[in-house]
């Protein structure tokens, strides 16, 4: 069953950033959410690589190859930004200036452990990158992920089985199909695809959940893949 693309689930994780906050955006479907924050709201997205004031990505005809994310992505900047060196963009994450991260994971536990590297994975190993320090020193941790692996054993788990990149430090989860914080109880899912029953979120997640009193549909626009 097809769930949301990756400009659908940072589309989502966007709308939910409060204004007047300091964002830090992981590489890979984090950084998306730069492009999708909603009209008005006045945020500044701190990219790892030294750039406060990270604007939507650069269209082609604007692009400058010396302005990138952490992720190389070609950006623009915001009114207000500016350009520090990587000690300063560290001691900011560190010194727990960044409001929230948004990191994308392999696997999150019920008590808010996620791993977001393995290993195991061929020709590339290790790949932790900044994501300890971000996931210590930011204010709150949120995660995006597809709901399952490839196959399709679940992501949401009770313990992580791969290598912790954090613990307990994840507050909230987007993934293709759900929005999910995490409590002190465990998995509270906020929000589910129309199309998936809870039964079948049930099948599909690897740890308990309870449905949030204010437990109501996911609903997305439709968005290019």
């Amino acid at each position: 069953m097809p769930g949301l693309n990756r400009n659908q689930m940072a589309w989502r994780a966007a709308q939910d950033i409060a204004d007047g906050t300091v964002i830090n955006l992981g590489i890979g479907i984090p950084v998306l959410a730069s492009d999708h924050l909603p009209a008005g709201r006045d945020v500044f997205f701190q990219s790892e690589n030294g750039v406060i004031g990270v604007g939507p990505a650069a269209a082609p005809n604007e692009a400058d190859t010396d302005l990138v994310d952490a992720g190389s992505r070609t950006i623009t900047l915001r009114s207000g930004a500016t350009i520090i060196d990587s000690t300063a963009s560290f001691a900011m994450i560190r010194g727990g200036h960044i409001d929230v991260t948004i990191l994308g994971a392999f696997e999150v536990a019920a008590n808010g452990d996620f791993a977001n590297w393995d290993s195991r994975i061929p020709d590339k190993g290790p790949l932790v990158g900044g994501a300890m320090d971000l996931a210590v020193g930011a204010r709150e941790v949120w995660a995006i992920m597809e709901h399952n692996t490839r196959q399709g054993a679940p992501r949401l788990l009770e313990r992580c089985a791969l290598p912790l990149t954090a613990v307990r430090c994840v507050r909230r989860v987007f993934t293709d199909i759900a929005v999910i914080d995490v409590t002190d109880a465990g998995f509270v899912v906020r929000e589910l695809l129309p199309d998936v029953s809870v039964e079948r979120l049930h099948a599909r997640t690897g740890a308990p959940f309870t449905l949030a009193q204010d437990f109501k549909p996911l609903v997305v626009p439709p968005l290019p893949v």
